[in-house]
C-alpha cells in the first residue's frame, strides 16, 4: 500500500495560496483544489466573526471592571474600550452584514466578559448582573462608560 501524496495546501498554505490565484488568473479552473478553496472562502467570514467576538468580549470585559473597580480604574483601560469600539465599528462599516451577528453575539460575549473581569478582578461571577445591561448604542458610543457600582454595598 502507497501513502497518497501530500497536497501543496498541507505542506505550505501560503504557497498553495499564490499558486491558486495564478490558476484562478490563468482561468486553470480544472487545477484549482476546490474543496480547500470552498473551505478557505468560508473561512474568511467566519474570521471577521472571530473579530467581533474578540473584541466585544474584551470591550464588554473592561466596562465591567470599569464599573465595579472605580478604584482601579487606568488609562490603559479607557484605551483598550476605545479601541475595541473603534475595531468593532470599522468591521461593522466594512462588512454591513456583520451588524445582525454582532446584536445576537452580545449576550454570549457578555456570559464570556463575566468569566474574564471575575477572572481579572478576583470578585465572583455573580457579583455582575447575569444579562448584559448595555444597549447597543452604549456599548459602541465613543462617549459612554459606566457609572460605578460598588459591589461591596450592592443590595
Amino acid at each position: 500500500m502507497t501513502l497518497a501524496k501530500p497536497r501543496l495546501y498541507d505542506l505550505d498554505f501560503i504557497d498553495w495560496v499564490s499558486q491558486t490565484a495564478q490558476l484562478l488568473r490563468e482561468e486553470r479552473f480544472d487545477e484549482v483544489d476546490l474543496a480547500h478553496l470552498i473551505e478557505e472562502v468560508e473561512d474568511l467570514g467566519n474570521r471577521h466573526r472571530d473579530a467581533i467576538d474578540s473584541q466585544l468580549t474584551r470591550l464588554l470585559m473592561h466596562l465591567l471592571k470599569w464599573q465595579y473597580q472605580a478604584h482601579r480604574r487606568s488609562p490603559s483601560w479607557e484605551s483598550s474600550i476605545r479601541e475595541s469600539r473603534k475595531q468593532i465599528s470599522r468591521l461593522l462599516r466594512k462588512y454591513p452584514s456583520l451588524q445582525p451577528y454582532f446584536e445576537v453575539q452580545i449576550e454570549q460575549c457578555y456570559q464570556d466578559a463575566v468569566e474574564d473581569a471575575s477572572d481579572e478582578t478576583g470578585l465572583p461571577s455573580a457579583t455582575f448582573p447575569s444579562d448584559c445591561l448595555y444597549g447597543t448604542d452604549q456599548i459602541l458610543s465613543r462617549d459612554f462608560l459606566p457609572p460605578f457600582i460598588d459591589p461591596v454595598n450592592m443590595p
